[in-house]
């Protein structure tokens, strides 16, 4: 069964006298697990359709729904509870609570969510991304690599039905890029984890297992990677320190 299904997906804006189609229709089905990039140039539609699966901004027509629950059934309170129990984000510039040390950021979400802490579950999270030693650290103590690893913990720790990465390697060097990729892949094959990442870099969609193209607002095409090209490098090297 899908775990995240778009129908006729459209975003309609006026600029003075013109109508802007953000996104023009856009049916999208992604399974459980699914490691998913969406590529486009500026101004394609890319952002608009991550914030539309995201629930963090409404369509003028069509609907989204994750886990069979259709957004638009939901009033503004309810989506922002089920967003943030069912979705995790990772943006390019991992917004962490600076006075927050690793620890407290990464179990912010489901502490404002008023459940209880799967500690054991959050502490395998942090040996895997390589954050152990970090824990006390704050988020200015840390280099741009390592505060995405923080961020990625983050979106992992209330176990969503869907990770949506926003250019998450935009602010990265070359090699942090490769490694924080890695990282994203082996949490998707460590936890099941279904992944929709936005990325203009060719290069880095083609690390994913299905890759879609958007142009104006539609799509403009949907391949899937031979399983070989999806592993992609899970250490990408040393990591940053």
């Amino acid at each position: 069964m899908p775990i995240l299904t778009a129908s006729q997906l459209k975003k309609y804006y006026q600029q003075g006298n013109n109508t802007v189609k953000a996104l023009d229709g856009i049916d999208l089905t992604v399974e459980e697990g699914e490691f998913v990039a969406i590529v486009g140039t500026s101004g394609s539609g890319k952002s608009t359709l991550l914030n539309m699966l995201g629930g963090l901004d409404y369509p003028t027509s069509g609907g989204v729904s994750i886990r069979g629950v259709e957004f638009s059934r939901l009033n503004d309170n309810q989506l922002t509870i089920f967003r943030r129990r069912n979705i995790g984000f990772v943006f390019q510039d991992y917004n962490l609570v600076p006075i927050l040390n690793v620890y407290d950021n990464i179990t912010l979400p489901a502490e404002l969510d008023g459940g209880a802490v799967d500690r054991a579950f959050i502490e395998d999270i942090i040996e895997s991304l390589g954050l152990t030693d970090k824990m006390s650290a704050l988020p200015g103590q840390l280099s741009g690599g390592q505060q995405q690893r923080v961020a990625i913990a983050r979106a992992l720790a209330s176990k969503p039905a869907i990770l949506l990465a926003d250019e998450p390697t935009g602010n990265l060097d070359s090699r942090t890029t490769t490694e924080v990729m890695g990282l994203l892949k082996l949490s998707g094959e460590r936890y099941r984890q279904t992944i929709i990442m936005i990325t203009h870099n060719e290069a880095l969609a083609q690390l994913c297992g299905r890759v879609l193209h958007i142009e104006d607002g539609k799509l403009a095409g949907d391949t899937r990677n031979r399983e070989t090209a999806c592993r992609g490098e899970k250490g990408g090297g040393e990591r940053e320190e």
